[in-house]
């Protein structure tokens, strides 16, 4: 007689789908990366309760994913409750195409932030949206700068559109489609056409959605004629500046174009690649 056991809650479990097609189910994979992707959307820490409704899963589940998930460092928990580590944003940043990529624009940025007295900020797609994987304060007492790991909509920072702007045809409408798919009130004309403009300028000049103030001076990372990054300068007017608007506009273009220049030999990075801009 052949001996029966029960299947592990860990295996993978194969089904069929209305089409036929065979699909795979990984139930505690699922519920750790839902977890994941709840946390990493909200705004502030969320408590264990908080996370059980938002995922329509009870407290013991999650309580146990909770767990697993702490304990490899992915989340951590205070008194005001779990957050996301940057643990998943350094397994991304590890990848050789992001790592060349930040080691080659690094000292770039570092000389432009010190000629402007300015801060800047390197970005990439992820998605619908544009994550920064560099910032660089100003130089001085005061400024403005913009945290590592900030994400916004591709279609509402200036960053974003140069990342749209400079694609090839089919990686742009792939990234305009999943952007439909999380803004019901988009106004496609007008995004392509404003990503037309950018493209005839060879960059981008907008003030910042955020913040009073501040003009967002952004310049595409191009490779092979593709922006794999876009490089950014929240530009802040003020008696003190180094260099004026104009000026700071054609540092950011320069930057742009040696970091471009110097990766060309090297790389080029996936367009649809990791991706933390105005």
């Amino acid at each position: 007689m052949t001996p029966c056991f029960d299947e592990p809650k860990w295996r993978i479990r194969e089904g069929r789908d209305m089409t036929g097609k065979a699909r795979y189910q990984a139930p505690a994979l699922t519920k750790g990366l839902e977890i994941l992707e709840l946390l990493a959307s909200a705004s502030e820490p969320l408590i264990m309760s908080d996370i059980s409704v938002a995922l329509g899963r009870s407290v013991s589940e999650i309580f146990r994913m909770l767990q697993v998930l702490e304990e490899h460092g992915y989340i951590a928990r205070d008194e005001e409750g779990y957050r996301l580590t940057n643990r998943l944003f350094a397994l991304g940043m590890s990848q050789p195409p992001i790592r060349d990529l930040a080691s080659t624009a690094l000292p770039v940025m570092q000389d432009l932030a010190r000629k402007a007295g300015q801060s800047c900020h390197l970005a990439v797609a992820s998605g619908a949206e544009m994550v920064v994987i560099i910032a660089i304060e100003a130089p001085g007492l005061s400024g403005f700068a913009v945290r590592v790991g900030y994400k916004r909509p591709l279609h509402r920072s200036n960053s974003g559109r140069i990342l749209l702007a400079f694609q090839s045809p089919d990686a742009r409408a792939a990234m305009l489609a999943d952007i439909r798919a999380t803004d019901e009130a988009l106004d496609e004309a007008e995004l392509i056409a404003r990503l037309e403009a950018t493209v005839g300028t060879g960059g981008a000049i907008a003030p910042s959605p955020m913040l009073t103030g501040i003009t967002d001076l952004s310049a595409p990372i191009l490779i092979g004629g593709i922006a794999r990054a876009a490089l950014t300068m929240p530009f802040v007017d003020g008696a003190a500046n180094r260099a004026t608007l104009d000026d700071c506009g054609e540092m950011v273009r320069d930057a742009a174009h040696a970091i471009g220049a110097a990766m060309s030999p090297i790389m080029a990075i996936p367009t649809r690649s990791l991706g933390a801009d105005q």
